[in-house]
Formats: C-alpha cells, sequence, structure tokens
C-alpha cells in the first residue's frame, strides 16, 4: 500500500488482525522438515516475485541498475501519487508533474527490460494523501474523459506500452470513497476505451485489498458484473498484506470458475508483504509462495511521500553519503535470482517454505528458505539428488549461508553457518538450518565436493567498505577501490584454491570475470592491485593469514605469494573510493591494531 504512515498502521494493523489464523502469535520455537525432491522437476523459474510498487527516484535514475539487474527485477507499478497536493483531478499542473515522473519511471523499466504497469488513480490524484472529487460523481463523466483522454494521448505520444492498472483498492474507502456501482460504470468506460486505443495492451484489475473468496460480496458483484458486460480483466489481481498467496489463488480461481469465467496468465498480487514482513525471512517466504501459486508479486510499498519513490520498495537503505545499501532481504532476492535451471518440488514445513532448483549444466542446487514467524531447527531433507549433478563418489559439498535481518539495518551479505561435505545414502542426504529467528533467512547451496570455491565479499575492517571492481569495469589492468558494501556482483569475490598450496587462492570477480593481481608482478610497496585475465601466475596467488586479535573468526590478511606482501588499502583511508595497492605487512595487522591490511571474508566459515 501506498500510504501515508498513519492510515498505512491503521489499516496494516486491521489487515493483520483479519489474518490472524494466518500469523497467529509470536514465534515460537517448534523443530519442523521440508523435504526437496530433486527428481521432481519442472520448468525454469519465472521471477516471480521479482517486481516492486514504485521504489524508483522521480526521475526514474536512481537506484542504481545493478539493484535492479541482479535480482532478476521485471515488474513496476507506478502513476506518480503523494508527489504534490493532486493530480488531474485538481489540475492540470499537478498531473503533469506526476505524468513526468511516471514516464521517466517507465523509460527506466522498459531499459532495464520490465513490465511497467501504470496506475490512473494516482494520476487523477486519488493516493489517500488527497481530497478530490471522483470519476462520476452525480452522474458527471465529462471531466474523467478528458483524463482519459490527456492520459491516453500522452501514452501515444511517447509509444509506451503498459498494463493498465484502472484504480488501487476500490473496495476500500482510501482510495476509492464512492459506491461499487460508480466504480463499475468507471470501470466499463475505461475498459472500452483501452481496448479501442490500445487493443493489444493488457488490462488488470480489480486490484482490490480484500481477498479473493466466495465470502467477499465486493469481488463476487465484480465478477458477475464483468461477465455480464464481457468487461473481464486480461488479468485478475489484488493485494495479500499479509495474506499468503497460496489459499488466495485457489480462492480466486474457484470463484472465477463459479462465476463462469476464465484465467489464461498468472493472477496478479499486485502489492505482497506488510512491513513487518519485509525481511530476509519474510521475503524468502512469499518467494516461495508465490512461485508456488504461479502468481506474479510485487512489493508492498510502505513509504509515503517522496519515500515512497526510493528504496527499492524497503530493499535497500542509505549512509549517510546517499549511497544505497542492501538490507538483508535484497541479498534473498539476488540469491533468488541466481537460481537457475528448472524449480524442483520442495514440500513445505510449519510455517516454512522456499523455493529450489538444479541446474545441472551449471552444476549447481540451490534451495532458498523462508519463516512465517516460525523458529525452530528445520532440516532440510534432499532427495532424488541422483537426477542432479552436484554428486561425486557418493558426496556431495552442502553450504549453508544465513542472510541475516540485523534488526532492518544495512547488511555486507549472506554469513556461512557451515560449508561441510554430506555422505549421500539412497540418494538422499540432509542438512539442518538452526532458524533462531524469524526474520533471518537460509540459503543451502549444493555443489560437487571438487568444486571447492568460495564465494565471498572482502570488508576491510578499517573502513567497513567492500573491495569493489572500481565503476563495474570488465577491463583487465582496472585498479581495484573501497566502495560501501552494494551487494553486486561487482564485489562478489570467488575464492579458488591453487593447488599444492595451504590457504592460497585466486580470487576471481564475479562481475568481470578476471582474476585479482599485483600490477606488473612489481614487488615494490605502493604496487596497485588490479585485475587481469587469470594467468595462473603467482601474483594471481593470495594466502589467508588469520587475524584472530578481532574475534570474529572471519578476518584475514591477504598476502601476495610472489612478493609476500598484504593488499592494502591506500593512506589507511576510509573515504569511499581510496585505492588498493600492496604494502608491506604490519606485524599490527595480525594483532588488530592496523586494520586498513584486514579482511572480513563472512562468506568463508
Amino acid at each position: 500500500m501506498h500510504l501515508t504512515r498513519k492510515a498505512g498502521a491503521l489499516l496494516c494493523a486491521l489487515a493483520a488482525a483479519l489474518a490472524a489464523p494466518l500469523t497467529a502469535g509470536p514465534a515460537r520455537a517448534a523443530d519442523t522438515s521440508v523435504t526437496v525432491d530433486f527428481a521432481t522437476a519442472g520448468g525454469a523459474p519465472s521471477y516471480h516475485a521479482s517486481g516492486t510498487l514504485y521504489g524508483m527516484s522521480p526521475d526514474g535514475s536512481l537506484p542504481q541498475d545493478h539493484f535492479y539487474q541482479d535480482i532478476k527485477w521485471h515488474l513496476e507499478r507506478a502513476g506518480g501519487a503523494q508527489l504534490n497536493t493532486g493530480g488531474y483531478a485538481t489540475s492540470l499542473a499537478d498531473y503533469q508533474t506526476r505524468w513526468n515522473a511516471t514516464l521517466a519511471q517507465y523509460q527506466r523499466t522498459a531499459a532495464l527490460g520490465g513490465t511497467f504497469i501504470l496506475l490512473p488513480h494516482d494520476l487523477w490524484g486519488a493516493d489517500s494523501t488527497t481530497n478530490q472529487g471522483f470519476p462520476g460523481d452525480n452522474g458527471d463523466w465529462r471531466q474523467f474523459d478528458a483524463f482519459v483522454n490527456q492520459l491516453f494521448s500522452d501514452v501515444r505520444a511517447n509509444h509506451m506500452t503498459v498494463e493498465w492498472d484502472l484504480w488501487n483498492e476500490p473496495d476500500g474507502s482510501g482510495f476509492w470513497a464512492r459506491s461499487q456501482d460508480q466504480y463499475l460504470q468507471m470501470w466499463s468506460r475505461f475498459y472500452a476505451d483501452v481496448r479501442s486505443n490500445f487493443p493489444g495492451q493488457l488490462i488488470v484489475g480489480p486490484s482490490m485489498a480484500g481477498q479473493p473468496t466466495s465470502a467477499n460480496s465486493w469481488w463476487n458483484t465484480y465478477l458477475s458484473y464483468v461477465k455480464a458486460d464481457n468487461v473481464a480483466p486480461d488479468i485478475y489481481s489484488w493485494h495479500d498484506e499479509p495474506a499468503d498467496p497460496v489459499p488466495g489463488t485457489a480462492s480466486a480461481g474457484a470463484t472465477l470458475a463459479a462465476h463462469g469465467l476464465t484465467n489464461t496468465r498468472p493472477f496478479q498480487i499486485n502489492e505482497y508483504g506488510a512491513f513487518s514482513q519485509q525481511n530476509p525471512g519474510g521475503g524468502a517466504w512469499f518467494i516461495g509462495r508465490l512461485e508456488r501459486s504461479d502468481a506474479d508479486g510485487l512489493r508492498g510499498n510502505w513509504g509515503s511521500g517522496t519515500g515512497l519513490h526510493d528504496d527499492e520498495a524497503n530493499l535497500l537503505t542509505k549512509n549517510g553519503s546517499g549511497q544505497y545499501l542492501p538490507l538483508g532481504e535484497w541479498f534473498m532476492y539476488r540469491y533468488y535470482g541466481s537460481q537457475t535451471g528448472n524449480i524442483v518440488n520442495l514440500v513445505p514445513g510449519n510455517g516454512i517454505d522456499g523455493l529450489a532448483t538444479k541446474d545441472n549444466t551449471a552444476g549447481n542446487a540451490k534451495v532458498l528458505l523462508g519463516s512465517n514467524g516460525s523458529t525452530g531447527n528445520v532440516t532440510v531433507n534432499l532427495t532424488g539428488l541422483n537426477t542432479t549433478s552436484v554428486v561425486q563418489n557418493g558426496r556431495v559439498r552442502a553450504v549453508l549461508q544465513r542472510v541475516p535481518d540485523d534488526n532492518g539495518a544495512a547488511v555486507d551479505g549472506p554469513v556461512t553457518v557451515s560449508d561441510t561435505t554430506l555422505a549421500v545414502s539412497g540418494n538422499a542426504a540432509s542438512v539442518t538450518v538452526p532458524y533462531s529467528n524469524a526474520k533471518d533467512g537460509y540459503t543451502v547451496t549444493l555443489l560437487p565436493p571438487s568444486d571447492t570455491t568460495v564465494s565471498t565479499v572482502a570488508v576491510s575492517e578499517n573502513s567497513g567498505q567492500c573491495l569493489d571492481d572500481t565503476n563495474l569495469s570488465t577491463s583487465p589492468g582496472t585498479q581495484y577501490q573501497q566502495y560501501s558494501c552494494e551487494g553486486g556482483y561487482q564485489q562478489m569475490l570467488d575464492l579458488k584454491p591453487v593447488v599444492g598450496q595451504v590457504d592460497t587462492y585466486t580470487v576471481v570477480n564475479e562481475h568481470s570475470g578476471l582474476c585479482l593481481d599485483v600490477s606488473g608482478a612489481s614487488s615494490a610497496d605502493g604496487a596497485a592491485v588490479v585485475q587481469w585475465t587469470c594467468t595462473g601466475r603467482a601474483n594471481q596467488e593470495f594466502t589467508l593469514r588469520p587475524v584472530t586479535a578481532l574475534g570474529n573468526g572471519q578476518d584475514y590478511q591477504l598476502v601476495a605469494v610472489h612478493s609476500g606482501k598484504c593488499v592494502d588499502v591506500s593512506d589507511v583511508s576510509r573515504a569511499p573510493g581510496a585505492l588498493i595497492h600492496q604494502w608491506t605487512c604490519d606485524a599490527g595487522s595480525t594483532l588488530g591494531s592496523k586494520t586498513n591490511q584486514v579482511w572480513r571474508l563472512p562468506g568463508k566459515s
């Protein structure tokens, strides 16, 4: 819901009360299990859950591309809400302000390869924060018809292809303070206009706040009307805040059938996740439920004012310099975006659900797990492993990672809980997830035991910033920098063990595919640490020397094999963009005092 905080809190509390059986009471520790059957496989992931309600800056330029691309984002729903005190119903100038943002966000969505869902009600001005008349008041449709003509003219002039989502939550008074009959008259008028002017574009509706059940009289009246008048939408839509998509889609299908209507496209749950559910555990649970339902989802946005147009619908936050940083939940979506190949059957546990895939070409299998409030040990039963490419000599490598909520603060990335080799018996094995905080999310990545690569970020203990491929470069010779930990693949490092050497690795950047390298194989202090085509030479090999003084078990110096010198942040800087070079390893680093040579590797157990 794109509401003011006060209005949003009231409706959120009401929704939570109505959905009490789904999220009953506080989290309670109770052991459960999920079963992943790799032998039962379906199609490729559709990334149903990777959509947002608003979340872009009004000019469409921010957040940066990788925050969207890394999570396989592909749906945006917007219409300029709350940028001023009104829309077309107030003045043409107010409409123009909202239209300019809508157009900019559409253009950014199209550039990213996504689908844009246009919200006329926000362009009209009915965004729950303004006061204006409504279409058809006193039987007068002239202003609405003029509005539609203006909107269609603007869409046509900019060669836009959109999905048309006429009105948000017409079953409640916050966005539609009139009768259902007046709404249905508006629906028919608008439907006919879209079909006449944009016959190939899809119509979405009714985007109601209530659930599509047989007990919902508003929903049943709507279905009877659109059937009788032959004005059924192409995509049926509603909101799940905090309801469950699985029973919702089942109810929607049953009520459509009862009214003699069919559904040929995925349902669109175009606002999902109450604010209290927007955390790594809740987000992963919704991912699982939306994929299980074969329903497209767009994250609810609980910001207000310009906060609505920022932070990728609460997946990101900002530091004091205005730099975007990912919340823990963003990393769950990044993992979701990395799940390729085929979806396999996952039988959920009590309050635990997720998504599992196998990619036999890539040589991995992945399990994403979230919680709807449940805690306790979760046994993940892995069956049908003989149909994967991850078993070697009766064994499989299992990397269990926790994605922390950290009380809603920015996080550096997943933390490796365990990295073990499991014995496979009867084509099965199991992993236990210690689910102590329902707001955290978990992932289980299965690999062949011969794949000993460790994927991690490297966080400077001096600055709290990450070793970074400067400007997302793919060019050999680019000198590395430290930069705010953004979570993008330009900061993800694959540590590949060097055969025959202890705790020594080549370090490959996941974005560029190039190796960490001391430029020119120099042995001098101050020689640039760059990326370069991987050669296997000693100036691309780094020994991890543990630093125990800081006490977290994840701190190391990265010592270049050819020179014996350390990867170092120039001038002990804490500034974003400070360059990386090698320097004589300071004994103080081992003691934890000169921390610009100390790197925390949360992905290494």
